[in-house]
């Protein structure tokens, strides 16, 4: 089986220099490995052609099979790296927070593991009849939260 680290190290060399990150690397036990990267303005296809490339230069298949996919972390998927928040500050997210509960909101902020949401809340207000909708800060935990997503809105 081939070991994650290496392709790991492999990955953050071809990185070096570059505005790419590395979002994630799995590889299964069939020697399926999965790379994704992220840039903030997007991943290029060529991008993605030159990484696979340097890393199927550099392990042996003589050694061992393996099949190789190179791509980017992808729009609507769950983030997975602290950059990712930070790429997204200013846009819509949804947050599904340790207690099941969703926030829909904009991204407003990331200070090392905690962001902040700014969410449109019905908010009672005294001497009113009628709850008004307010924007509410909420503050989460990157590694307490069950995943952060960008909301692909198509207005």
């Amino acid at each position: 089986m081939i070991d994650k680290s290496v392709v790991k190290g492999l990955v953050e060399d071809w990185l070096q220099d570059k505005d790419y990150f590395l979002v994630d690397v799995e590889v299964s036990k069939d020697d399926k490995i999965v790379v994704e990267i992220d840039h903030a303005d997007g991943v290029w296809i060529e991008d993605c052609v030159e990484l696979s490339r340097y890393i199927e230069d550099r392990l042996d298949r003589d050694d061992e099979d393996y099949e190789l996919e190179v791509g980017s972390a992808g729009l609507g998927q769950p983030f997975k790296v602290p950059q990712q928040y930070i790429n997204f500050i200013g846009k819509e997210v949804e947050v599904l927070d340790g207690d099941g509960l969703k926030y829909r909101g904009v991204l407003k902020s990331v200070d090392g593991n905690d962001f902040v949401v700014t969410v449109d809340e019905k908010v009672k207000v005294e001497g009113k009849k009628r709850p008004e909708l307010q924007a509410v800060d909420h503050t989460f935990q990157m590694d307490k939260v069950k995943y952060t997503k960008y909301l692909i809105n198509f207005k």
